[in-house]
């Protein structure tokens, strides 16, 4: 039996402002993505979830642009995890720090597999762990408070659901090396230092990955039997050995 919208209960935010300095979040997605739109072409670009709905798009030459969620102001009303969307029909898909809200971010990941053509894109936004937003998580005062209430995958587990599903990631980025909490514009000198000798520990992971096109089931290659390369060596002309030779005899 499938569930309404309404019976779709979310731990997660419904907009930027949820988040703590969620607009600076926003905005550095916004630049970070800005070079990919003018790349991304076809006829249907979806966006899921409350936050995919306000980052501007306007730049992709895709016409039709729709955001659906289970919120109001969505131009489709309903369950993320349950998509209300024929099989391959969306050319792009962007989704913004949704994973760490659901109880099962695999089935998101294979409902958003199922509406995206084939070589089409998906667009994922998460939380790093191996990050300084991790200490949230380790303070009292911030472990209910979004977004550390939420769980955060590894980018690796991540990028391991999509190599699953028959995805190739093109772009695996990391943005915002602060743990969030506090003004993000104290210690840039120490937010760029961690930039340059660990660029991996920022605490915004961005994945942009390409859905590829493989057959359901693997056709295994025929191996050719090779014909071996035996020459018999020809008996005409050969000369038995009689009976009488052999024992030294004449008849």
């Amino acid at each position: 039996m499938s569930s309404s919208p309404d019976q779709h209960i979310t731990l997660g935010p419904f907009c930027w402002q949820d988040f703590a300095n969620g607009k600076h979040l926003q905005m550095c997605l916004q630049q970070a993505l800005s070079p990919w739109w003018p790349r991304l072409f076809g006829y249907h670009l979806l966006k899921l979830g409350p936050l995919s709905a306000t980052m501007d798009t306007s730049p992709c030459s895709i016409s039709h642009q729709f955001c659906l969620h289970d919120a109001a102001g969505a131009s489709v009303v309903a369950n993320t995890t349950q998509l209300p969307l024929r099989h391959a029909s969306v050319d792009v898909v962007l989704a913004n720090f949704m994973l760490e809200f659901e109880t099962n971010p695999y089935q998101l990941l294979r409902e958003i597999d199922r509406v995206l053509i084939s070589g089409g894109t998906l667009i994922l936004s998460g939380f790093n762990p191996l990050s300084p937003a991790i200490w949230g998580k380790l303070l009292p005062k911030y472990q209910h408070a979004l977004p550390w209430r939420g769980h955060f995958y590894l980018p690796s587990r991540v990028k391991d659901w999509l190599a699953l599903l028959g995805y190739q990631v093109i772009c695996d980025e990391r943005l915002v090396y602060h743990p969030l909490f506090g003004d993000v514009y104290k210690g840039l000198m120490w937010q760029h230092g961690l930039e340059s000798w660990l660029p991996g520990s920022g605490s915004v992971f961005l994945l942009v990955a390409r859905k590829l096109d493989s057959p359901l089931t693997p056709v295994r290659e025929k191996r050719k039997v090779r014909k071996p390369h035996w020459q018999t060596i020809p008996s005409a002309g050969r000369v038995g050995r009689s009976h009488s030779s052999v024992t030294g005899k004449d008849d």
